[in-house]
């Protein structure tokens, strides 16, 4: 079975006229970890694409392929069989196989095009704010003074403008979230990519991240996939996966 999370609720299907382009389309996602008896499948022919400015969300529970299925849509891991495509480039052009790339390309897409927040926060506990925003920059050798401007961009898409030289223990967990995010969207990516981001908050911090992450699907035009078990996400989803033992078992 396979999830084709083509539209949201207003009924638009990407292809049709005047439909949304897509952002990230995958089809037949398989991962096997190991082989032969001890080979352990995690993931099964799972497939959807995701048009911009919409929210696909993934549930289920642990164990069930989310992070898995999050790490081959963003050139984190491989599929076993399956593949993957980003949308055109903003020049216009054909899809583009992230699945076929070289590793050179991967990494080059994925510090440009794929923006993906991690459920930890994964921020370094020596650099402020800023610092930790600007890494995907830095990467890129982006010349400093737009390094300055997107960085100040981002951190105020975030609500944290006035925090950019606070380090990560300074900062609450859900400002540390928020830190994560802009992380994500400093270099302008066109696809968000969002394991649990939720999971280590409280009820309270997780809803105001939850409004932000909608919001920014929104005002950005990003195309997002984020895996949650929160209910109050899945309400917000244009489209929702449901995974159990690594197979598609039910979608909206």
């Amino acid at each position: 079975m396979s999830a084709h999370a083509h539209g949201g609720r207003d009924g638009a299907v990407a292809g049709e006229p005047g439909a949304p382009s897509v952002a990230l389309r995958a089809e037949g996602l398989s991962r096997t970890f190991g082989s032969g008896a001890v080979g352990v499948r995690a993931l099964a022919d799972v497939s959807l694409s995701v048009p911009p400015g919409r929210l696909v969300v993934v549930t289920g529970p642990s164990g069930s392929g989310k992070t898995t299925l999050l790490h081959l849509l963003g050139g984190l891991d491989r599929p076993t069989s399956g593949r993957v495509w980003l949308g055109p480039a903003t020049d216009g052009g054909p899809e583009r196989e992230l699945t076929a790339m070289p590793e050179e390309q991967v990494l080059a897409a994925r510090r440009e095009e794929i923006g993906y927040v991690f459920q930890s926060f994964g921020l370094v506990p020596v650099l402020s704010a800023a610092e930790n925003v600007e890494v995907p920059l830095r990467l890129a050798r982006t010349a400093p003074a737009e390094r300055a401007a997107r960085v100040a961009r981002a951190l105020g898409l975030v609500g944290l403008a006035g925090h950019a030289a606070q380090r990560p223990y300074e900062l609450s967990g859900g400002q540390q979230q928020r830190v994560g995010i802009a992380r994500a969207l400093v270099a302008a990516p066109r696809v968000l990519l969002a394991d649990e981001p939720t999971g280590q908050l409280d009820s309270g911090t997780a809803r105001t991240i939850m409004d932000l992450v909608h919001g920014l699907v929104r005002g950005e035009g990003l195309a997002a996939v984020v895996s949650t078990h929160d209910p109050e996400l899945v309400e917000r989803a244009d489209h929702v996966l449901r995974l159990h033992d690594g197979r598609l078992v039910d979608e909206r």
